[in-house]
Order: C-alpha cells, then structure tokens, then sequence
C-alpha cells in the first residue's frame, strides 16, 4: 500500500533498527481517513473468502479491525489482556507476550463471540515477533472457527513473526513490510500487487 509506506516514511520514527514509532498516524493519534482505506485494502485482498468476523486484540489493533469490518459489512471483536468481572461467561484465552511492553497478557474472548459456524480475519496493526498474532490463531482453532487468514498493517519483516505464522499454516498478508530500518532510513519489500485471496 503506496499511501502507509509514504505516511512511514514521512512521519514514522525509527528509534533503533528494531523500533519504529508510527503514533502520529496510526496508533496513538489516528488518521481515521488512513484507517477507512486500510479497511477497504484488507476488504479487496480477502474477497474471496466469506469473512463472518474480524478479530483483534487491544488495543492498538482496534481501529483496524474496525475499519476492516465496516469495510466487510461484519462485526469485529477483539482479545482482552484482562478479564474483567463483567466477563464472568466462557472464554476462550491464550498467553501472549508483548514485545513493546515487555509483558505477558492471558488474552481471553467470550466463547458467545466466536465459534464454529464463524469464518475469521485477524487482523492487527504490527507482526514483528508474531507473540500475539499466535495467540489468537491459537484461539481462533480452539473455537472451532475457520481462520480465513492474517492482515497487517505493518510488518517487520526481518522479524520472526511471518515464518511462526506461515509455520502454522497461516495465510499472511501485510500492507507494508519494511525489509531493513535505522534512524533516517527504511527499506520496503516491494512486492507485486496482491491477487485477491
């Protein structure tokens, strides 16, 4: 996607050559216009698949999802990091470490939002580690859903979060995945346009 790798470039921050800040437009302040058009991308890649729900985990990944099942005309839901007395049903859960707060979250989604009859879209902001788009592949096959596939907004892509993922025989599809990064430079894998899937 043209548009984000621009947007990256122009106003994301490169701390380290494993750290990029992209809150200006993404996840802190948000480019709402960005996200609609982030959401028709994920819509134009998947068509061919009968998409049902669009699952996330909080929170940076919720604007996306949104935008995705707006653009897909279903409901999303997303993965809590904590179970709040208001959850008091069945849930589904998994373990999932977070590589930019250093912590481990029991992410956990009633299983009266997910299940069987569902065809899923995960879909999340960053695959760097891949820690929690598992966790939620995990959860996905533990409901008995279908998981129609991944979509990233961003990847690091010299990261090991693609290859747990395609490991598991999950499909990935990102909108911009940075090959290389340090302060002042970003390298992009260029790939073909996506066929729809």
């Amino acid at each position: 996607m043209k548009e984000l790798q621009e947007r990256i470039r122009q106003e994301g921050l490169i701390l380290s050559d494993t750290v990029l800040k992209v809150d200006s437009f993404l996840n802190h302040q948000v480019d709402t216009k960005l996200a609609l058009a982030i959401g028709q991308e994920f819509k134009r890649i998947f068509a061919g698949k009968t998409i049902t729900k669009v699952l996330t985990i909080e929170a940076s990944g919720i604007q996306f999802a949104m935008a995705a099942g707006i653009a897909l005309d279903v409901p999303f839901v997303y993965a809590k990091k904590k179970k709040a007395v208001t959850l008091a049903e069945s849930v589904y859960s998994a373990p999932v470490h977070s590589f930019t707060r250093q912590e481990t979250y029991q992410v956990s989604i009633s299983q009266k939002y997910l299940g069987p009859n569902d065809n899923v879209l995960i879909v999340d902001d960053f695959l760097a580690t891949g820690a929690a788009l598992v966790g939620l592949v995990d959860i996905v096959r533990e409901s008995g859903a279908t998981l129609a596939g991944v979509g990233c907004v961003i990847e690091k892509s010299f990261q090991e979060g693609r290859g747990l993922l395609e490991a598991k025989g999950v499909q990935v599809h990102s909108l911009a995945r940075i090959k290389s990064m340090s302060p002042g430079h970003v390298d992009f894998i260029e790939d073909e346009e996506p066929a729809r899937i």
